[in-house]
């Protein structure tokens, strides 16, 4: 693994990218990144962090890294934000510089986490050169973290959130069944759109949201849901490139609602998201037809996302979207912070988390999520 780093290090300073980032290859100051910002009463030298997220233009991220801006800054350490742009490689290549640079502690959202070999690579380079690692939100096996005593991860159970849609669809569409059966067949018909492949959330929340709400269903003399397109093995609808976007969402729902409409008798009467992003892309596209408008008796589809970021919050409190699962981006860069304070304190990186939802055997730290309806 040494001699892996040292020619992924020759290699970054063979090409001048010495920042490290997207966007013209430039890091992203951190609030605290001065040379004097972070210290406090003539203390030791602050803690330099970098910090690497697996993409900015990921809006619940870009929710995590406000927050955690504002709590670096508060603890007093140096910091430098990096965009991975969504490309694995650009990410590997600014961890590496930062390490070359001296960095006292890394906190990685990793870009690819099909496999678990980035999270290992990145873990084995903070072993090599002595530092702690902290990765956050994007989860993989745990194996990884139990190979360096320095590593820890923040993030989510990850199949909860997909629980937590099921049971709220269910519930949702039991308190009148009738008026979202709009063909009156005695079966909704949904779509489901997923982030990415192999993703661990997106499998899970994609599995679980509608097995949970199939089982409350049935188990209340239902059918269970029914996918739009029985030509579509997989019952979903997956956004190539992995962008979890509402671009993405907005150009399948277009092209779903051409030929599933109420003239045809086979509307779709019901839309799953895996983020919130990609659910208020469908509800774009459900408005150019005329639902989900948010005025006074326009027809409604019901639309599930995750995330409760604000602009979702807004379109539930106008009566445009339905419900979502909060994953607190707040709780999560909270959460980080208290294990960069240990860090900063000279302590173990998991001191002080007996309070936290730590897995039994290995050193991640689970933030719950919630249901979101507004009310």
């Amino acid at each position: 693994m040494k001699k892996f780093l040292a020619l992924a290090l020759a290699g970054v300073l063979s090409l001048g990218l010495l920042a490290g980032c997207t966007n013209g290859g430039n890091p992203t100051p951190g609030a605290g990144s001065s040379s004097s910002a972070g210290s406090s009463g003539g203390s030791a030298e602050a803690l330099n962090v970098a910090v690497f997220y697996y993409n900015y233009a990921d809006v619940y991220i870009s929710s995590v890294r406000n927050y955690m801006d504002e709590k670096l800054t508060t603890l007093g350490v140096q910091f430098q934000n990096y965009d991975g742009g969504g490309n694995q490689t650009t990410q590997s290549e600014q961890i590496a510089t930062a390490i070359t640079n001296g960095v006292g502690l890394l906190i990685v959202n990793i870009v690819e986490n099909s496999s678990d070999d980035a999270a290992q690579n990145a873990a084995d380079a903070a072993k090599a050169a002595g530092i702690p690692i902290i990765f956050f939100n994007r989860d993989f096996g745990a194996e990884v973290i139990k190979s360096y005593d320095k590593a820890a991860f923040v993030g989510t159970d990850a199949p909860e959130a997909g629980h937590m849609q099921g049971e709220m669809i269910a519930n949702y569409l039991l308190a009148d069944y009738d008026t979202y059966d709009l063909n009156g067949d005695g079966i909704i018909s949904y779509v489901m759109f997923k982030g990415q492949e192999a993703n661990v959330e997106a499998e899970y929340r994609t599995q679980y949201a509608v097995e949970d709400a199939d089982a409350i269903l049935v188990g209340a003399g239902k059918q269970p849901l029914s996918f739009y397109d029985a030509g579509n093995a997989n019952k979903y609808l997956v956004d190539q490139n992995g962008n979890w976007s509402a671009a993405a969402a907005t150009e399948y729902m277009d092209t779903v609602l051409a030929q599933y409409n109420e003239a045809n008798k086979n509307m779709i009467e019901l839309v799953i998201a895996n983020n919130d992003d990609m659910a208020s892309g469908a509800i774009s596209s459900l408005q150019a037809k005329g639902y989900n408008t948010g005025e006074e008796g326009a027809p409604v589809i019901p639309v599930f996302g995750v995330d409760a970021i604000e602009s979702a919050k807004q379109l539930i409190a106008e009566g445009k979207m339905t419900g979502t699962i909060m994953q607190d981006a707040a709780g999560m860069a909270d959460t980080i912070c208290a294990l960069v304070a240990n860090i900063q304190a000279g302590a173990d990186l998991m001191a002080n988390t007996a309070a936290y939802n730590v897995d039994a055997d290995v050193a991640k730290i689970r933030v719950p999520y919630g249901i979101y309806t507004g009310e």
